[in-house]
């Protein structure tokens, strides 16, 4: 695994490791931990639906595959405290098309995060976007646009993406401005079938 990478994710290639993180607990310890920062598995607990104990198994099972690992001691130092390894993970299916285990794996995990984070937007229309005030709410919403390219043309489009994300993911806290959020922003790359292509680009 590598953290070198733009953004500063760390890169998941072991097909194991990307079969262990899907599981819903699992990507939520790893979310939570990546968002709020070190935690123990009692604070963890009821943020990922699960008791403590079991959420210290599943940490320890993060661990064994390098994606999150010990943080310095908080108040209590006899609680063990957990952080995540990296801001952010990738994955994505191994180029050879005769690995079918990494394949296989690498479908598992982008499964379990569809059905993680497809409820995501009804829930902030929900909850969320009804107290955001004018400015935030003008700028927020939904792009649905569909575009024909080659492969290299959408690798191309995913790199200018993530080179200017990366300034504003990688600041420090102390550069961040005083009136800034958190955002998510979520990108769905979702190339149509075969029998789906057409000369339009609606």
């Amino acid at each position: 695994m590598d953290s070198g990478n733009r953004l500063g994710d760390i890169e998941i290639t072991d097909p194991q490791a990307m079969r262990a993180l899907a599981h819903p607990v699992r990507l939520a310890i790893l979310e939570r931990l990546q968002r709020h920062g070190p935690a123990t598995a009692t604070q963890l607990a009821p943020d990922v639906g699960a008791t403590p104990s079991v959420t210290s198994w599943h940490l320890r099972h993060l661990a064994g595959f390098g994606l999150v690992r010990d943080a310095e001691p908080g108040p209590d130092r006899r609680q063990r405290r957990w952080e995540a390894v990296a801001r952010g993970f990738r994955f994505e299916a191994p180029a050879d098309p005769d690995d079918e285990e990494g394949r296989s794996a690498a479908r598992v995990l982008s499964r379990e995060m569809f059905l993680r984070s497809g409820d995501l937007p009804s829930r902030w229309a929900a909850e969320v976007e009804p107290e955001l005030d004018h400015v935030w709410r003008r700028l927020a919403g939904l792009a649905n646009t569909r575009v024909i390219v080659s492969a290299g043309e959408l690798a191309a489009i995913e790199d200018a993406i993530e080179r200017i994300l990366a300034p504003y993911v990688r600041r420090e806290e102390a550069a961040r401005p005083a009136d800034g959020r958190g955002v998510r922003l979520l990108r769905y790359v979702l190339p149509e079938g075969a029998e789906d292509q057409s000369g339009g680009t609606s």
